[in-house]
């Protein structure tokens, strides 16, 4: 056996032969590769979908006038711009080359469904603006009904309606965010799009825009223009420049498209595809210790086969290459499926994102060449690497195994391979533990987490034979002999257990890291509230995703004013350079602040902030230097600068802020006013629940905000928490599944590895029953091992991410113990289901064809 034809078609007839050995891998590596390339066929048919609908939108803007400062703060996608002066209007209207021109002004507004809740909850954006006339100036067509032209009349969009039950003709509630009654008077939509993905969007004539959402009439966010014949936009633009005036500036309707492209979809899709990316880099991970595992267990049962060859003249080469091609030819068939299978995971992570609350655009899915051949490349190399291993392992194969009676892996834990993982373990510890001190260093923290999963890994098969004893020792007691040889057949090749397991443990471990990482959150959440809230109800704006529109600032005072409130302060928010740099500020009645919030130590005072006092929280006054009776300039977004004086600093930032000035000292500045949050604290005597009503009555007249106790506004801070662990969930349950499959897989495998064994039990009086029994019980203990690896790993990694997380910040780790109960209990019970189809194919062996097998 000297040609390499040789091989391949030993190759092929190996695989006609044991088809289905090969089906648990043929699976992994199909999953695998159709979650990456669904996920990459996601990514360029949201990109594509995002430019389509911005182009189309927008064709009509030639130009775009605006502010030329802008200030942008952490969080925020796209920074605060000067308005400018609707009056330019007629100055560029009369510029040559302008065909056009209308003031478009923008801000937040939410709608009122007809149930009474507000339409996009507090998800997506809720935006609010004036409906332009000119049709190719506006990205919003009409599809039903007529242009707002009355006060109170408004268009929204089509998708809004829908989602909210409303039509042409209903009268409903807009948020701006005081309350003002609207009649929908027309449906449109954004381009050929129902919206802008999931935004809602409600248009009014130019007054109401102006005195809903402007601080003063004459301003706009911005003015749109559009050219006349013959005039470029680089021509208009060049045009325009020398009309306006200084702080204002002029940029083609491209370069605008391509902004709002950038701000809706580039953050949001760049961290939509790495976090697809992660996950899919989960699944194969996962995927590659199954198919290792499959391609392990069957070089051992071929033991004897490998050796004939050998002593037929076979090479140490063809013997390996042989094996290589076998693994080449799964991975190529079961990519190419997975390349099909690709093109539905990514309809379904568009149905599982939409029915979550992320904006995607309508269209179809695009599916380009790099979609395809990246998938098919990763997905063959991952079989190939697999398979690398237990390939070199056949070609090393001696000649006289032939003689040998038995191919089974006996396989232990070397003494190299025990030492080698204590070795990474505590270099993974060192390393996390210098990470997670130093700063911290998240490079650190990230490389020790790697370290301790290789860890884990090489110290499987160390740990199988102690954990197998010790989880399957109530099994002797409980199932007799039955479970002493289920314990016996987990034990017999700690490699091999550890293999299998670990697939299992690599999704388990994710998923208990990401569960015990939101349980922090929500701790780190009621403890901050527990510590800086002194109030007894609050009204909150949602906390969650960029929806809602704020709360009504006459809302505060109102509450203030009935008899059962002691204290109700309101904390709007406003932007502006701090020695030039952009930061949030707080917006309040800094002397009541106090009697509802616990700031902590307070050096200085907080009464008498006036118009040019400002209270600074003690680490930012750390970083920059700052003291009582010290000056800040502020530079805000209408240009003004301005030196205040540094009159109080204090310890607990967590509710107030990190700056925080009057409403007397923001009011000249502010743009669209409104607050994010107002805490109330009850006379002595009054009751939480007559002082709630009292509260929630009042604010019927202001948009019925919900009225939260602080423990339900504790739980409803952190409500974003539990929508990521359910993405989360989804998400991995594909990688869960690999690893069960590959469970499945092992065992189909080792069933008929021990056929001949299996054939003597019976023959001795094991009842099929006893024998089903023992195979399943394998399965739990190996599952058992997996989720309890996992459980390890993910809450020591838990661990980590939140102590990298923390930053300047006080995270609290919190173990959720029925959370992880549960995960506990859904890893072993997937164990028993997944070795039901091994266990049912030992029971139908035929006892004499079993004995006779070799």
């Amino acid at each position: 056996m000297t040609s390499p034809r040789a091989s391949v078609r030993l190759s092929v007839s190996s695989l006609r032969a044991h088809k289905r050995r090969f089906s648990g891998t043929f699976v992994a590596v199909l999953l695998g590769v159709a979650f990456l390339t669904g996920t990459l066929v996601m990514g360029d048919t949201l990109r594509a979908s995002f430019d389509t609908m911005f182009g189309n939108a927008t064709a009509g803007t030639d130009a775009v006038v605006r502010g030329t400062d802008v200030i942008t703060v952490a969080g925020e996608s796209r920074g605060t711009r000067q308005p400018v002066s609707t009056a330019l209007v007629k100055t560029i209207e009369q510029t040559p080359g302008v065909a056009a021109a209308a003031p478009d002004i923008q801000g937040a507004g939410q709608l009122i469904g007809s149930d009474g809740k507000p339409v996009g909850g507090q998800g997506p954006p809720t935006l609010a603006g004036n409906w332009i006339d000119d049709p190719r100036l506006n990205p919003y067509r009409l599809a039903a009904g007529r242009a707002p032209a009355a006060p109170g009349e408004v268009v929204i969009n089509r998708g809004a309606a829908d989602r909210g039950g409303l039509r042409v003709g209903d009268t409903t509630v807009l948020r701006t965010p005081d309350s003002v009654r609207v009649t929908i008077v027309g449906l449109a939509t954004f381009g050929s799009q129902d919206g802008m993905g999931q935004v809602t969007y409600t248009a009014m004539t130019q007054a109401d825009a102006e005195k809903h959402l402007t601080p003063k009439p004459g301003e706009a966010s911005t003015i749109q223009v559009r050219a006349g014949p013959g005039t470029s936009q680089q021509e208009l633009v060049d045009a325009l420049r020398p009309v306006l005036p200084k702080g204002v500036e002029a940029i083609t309707g491209q370069a605008s498209a391509a902004e709002d492209r950038d701000m809706i979809s580039g953050a949001f899709l760049s961290l939509f595809t790495t976090l697809l990316l992660v996950f899919s880099g989960i699944v194969l991970l996962v995927a590659t210790f199954s198919i290792y595992n499959t391609f392990a267990i069957v070089v051992a049962q071929r033991t004897r086969e490998n050796a004939l060859l050998r002593a037929l003249g076979a090479s140490r080469g063809q013997v390996v290459g042989a094996s290589l091609i076998e693994a080449g030819a799964v991975g190529v068939i079961a990519s190419a499926a997975g390349l099909a299978g690709g093109i539905g995971v990514a309809a379904g992570l568009r149905a599982l994102f939409s029915a979550v609350g992320f904006p995607f655009p309508a269209g179809p899915l695009v599916i380009g060449a790099g979609s395809l051949l990246l998938p098919l490349a990763v997905g063959i190399l991952v079989c190939l690497g697999s398979a690398l291993l237990p390939a070199v392992r056949a070609g090393r194969t001696a000649p006289l195994a032939a003689l040998r009676e038995s191919a089974v892996d006996h396989s232990a834990a070397s003494r190299t391979r025990t030492l080698t993982g204590l070795v990474l373990l505590a270099a993974s510890v060192g390393t996390i533990l210098a990470g997670v001190s130093s700063g911290p260093s998240g490079p650190l923290s990230a490389a020790g987490a790697v370290l301790a999963l290789a860890a884990f890994v090489t110290l499987g098969p160390v740990a199988s034979s102690y954990a197998v004893r010790f989880l399957g020792a109530p099994l002797d007691r409980l199932r007799g002999v039955t479970g002493r040889l289920a314990r016996r057949n987990a034990l017999r090749s700690p490699r091999r257990t550890a293999s299998t397991a670990t697939a299992l443990m690599i999704g388990v471990a994710v998923v208990s890291l990401f569960t015990v990482f939101g349980a922090s959150l929500k701790a780190t959440m009621n403890q901050t509230v527990d510590r800086s809230f002194a109030g007894d109800v609050a009204i909150s704006a949602p906390a969650f995703g960029a929806g809602g529109s704020g709360l009504s600032p006459r809302l505060a005072p109102a509450v203030d004013r009935l008899p059962e409130v002691a204290t109700a302060v309101g904390l709007g928010k406003g932007v502006a350079e701090v020695d030039g740099a952009g930061r949030a500020l707080t917006v309040t009645d800094p002397a009541a602040l106090g009697r509802v919030f616990d700031l902590g130590r307070v050096d200085g005072s907080l009464n008498g902030l006036g118009t040019h006092g400002i209270a600074v929280s003690a680490a930012e006054a750390g970083k920059r230097g700052l003291r009582t009776g010290s000056t800040a300039r502020l530079t805000f977004t209408d240009g003004t600068r301005q030196n205040f004086t540094v009159r109080a600093v204090y310890d607990r930032p967590e509710l107030a802020g990190d700056y925080v000035i009057t409403r007397q000292a923001w009011d000249p500045h502010r743009a669209q006013d409104s607050d994010s949050l107002i805490a109330v604290s009850f006379k002595p005597g009054v009751s939480t629940a007559d002082g709630k009503a009292a509260v929630a009555k009042t604010a019927e007249a202001y948009g019925n905000p919900d009225v939260q106790t602080r423990s339900e506004y504790a739980q409803s801070s952190a409500g974003g928490i539990d929508m990521m662990l359910t993405l989360v969930y989804a998400l991995l349950a594909l990688a869960v599944l690999i690893a069960l499959l590959g469970i499945a897989n092992t065992l189909t495998l080792a069933v008929h590895e021990r056929t001949r064994e299996l054939g003597l039990l019976r023959a001795v009086g094991q009842t099929r029953s006893q024998l089903r029994s023992m195979v399943r019980w394998e399965s739990v203990l190996v599952a058992a091992f997996g989720t309890a690896g996992g459980l390890l790993l993910g809450g020591f990694l838990g661990w980590v991410l939140v102590e990298a997380s923390a930053g300047g910040t006080a995270l609290s780790f919190a173990l959720p113990p029925l959370r992880l109960l549960v995960i506990a209990l859904v890893g072993i019970t997937a164990g028993a289901l997944a070795g039901r189809r091994p266990a049912r194919r030992a029971a139908r062996l035929d006892v004499l064809r079993a004995i006779a097998a070799e």
